[in-house]
């Protein structure tokens, strides 16, 4: 059965963001600003990326959606960052309204509509489980006869942390959230043109029925500078920096590593700006 999944960056939206803003020409503006670019890369490479790569079941497909008019630099970077990935496929789009371009993007992806599928979203700035795509197929074989009988259902892991990645390392907090878009993922059955972008992600259960698993952490989400919305009770538990142990369960879990989020939020950061402008003189 087909996987696809879904990550945004950085794509300026007609809608589809919380932060307002009155112009197209506005809203780029803000996505591109260099302070927040540099930290959705750092994001995107540390947390986002790292589960995606050491996947247990690496049969899925994931489409990269950001702006056509995303900087020649960032553009190449991202190219870079996602070079040895072969089920990456990068698409820049113009400004569109954002469900009707991310729908369109998902069909587009489905090889045989005659055949169900599994989709999911994944932000930029959180992780999911390295067994994330292994368990939603087996979901979804333990759930047979319910996959049968609906048009879409949804597979909600609601068990994950809240999480803060800077030059100590990372911060986080355990906890049950259901519907958060990390690690929720959604079966759709053959021949049906839903998406998982059809529906809001804490609304979804009002659409289909779901399939809530709260046995493990599935899902890291972060909290960071330019997050376009935080949940009231999403936000609330105190955040405490790992300890080694709980260092080591990330990375086994997640694949984020304490080294990797130093050296990009610490020091590193330094270095990848004076880079940055480096690059920007030589053109």
């Amino acid at each position: 059965m087909q996987v696809i999944g879904l990550c945004r960056f950085s794509y300026p939206a007609l809608g589809g963001f919380q932060i307002g803003h009155e112009t197209v020409e506005e809203r780029i503006a803000y996505l591109y600003a260099e302070e927040r670019i540099e930290e959705r890369f750092r994001l995107f490479e540390t947390i986002a990326l790292p589960c995606l790569k050491e996947q247990t079941d690496q049969d899925f497909d994931l489409i990269l959606v950001t702006g056509d008019s995303l900087p020649r630099m960032h553009r190449d970077r991202l190219h870079d960052l996602t070079a040895g990935m072969p089920q990456v496929q990068i698409r820049a789009e113009p400004p569109r309204r954002h469900r009707d371009v991310m729908k369109e993007l998902i069909n587009q992806a489905r090889r045989d509509h005659d055949q169900p599928c599994l989709q999911f979203r994944h932000d930029d700035d959180d992780a999911v489980s390295v067994d994330f795509v292994e368990r939603l197929r087996a979901v979804t074989e333990d759930c047979r006869p319910l996959m049968r009988k609906n048009r879409s259902v949804a597979i909600d892991f609601n068990r994950g942390f809240i999480a803060q990645a800077g030059p100590k390392g990372i911060a986080a907090a355990e906890g049950v959230h259901p519907y958060f878009v990390a690690a929720l993922g959604m079966h759709v059955r053959r021949g049906c043109p839903l998406t998982i972008m059809n529906f809001g992600h804490h609304k979804i259960n009002r659409f289909m029925p779901t399939v809530t698993l709260t046995d493990a952490p599935m899902f890291v989400r972060t909290h960071n500078r330019f997050n376009d919305s935080r949940d009231t009770d999403a936000w609330q538990p105190g955040l405490t920096t790992l300890t080694p142990e709980q260092a080591g369960e990330f990375e086994a879990r997640f694949a984020i590593r304490t080294s990797h989020v130093k050296e990009a939020f610490g020091s590193g950061c330094a270095a990848q700006a004076r880079s940055l402008r480096a690059w920007r003189r030589s053109r």
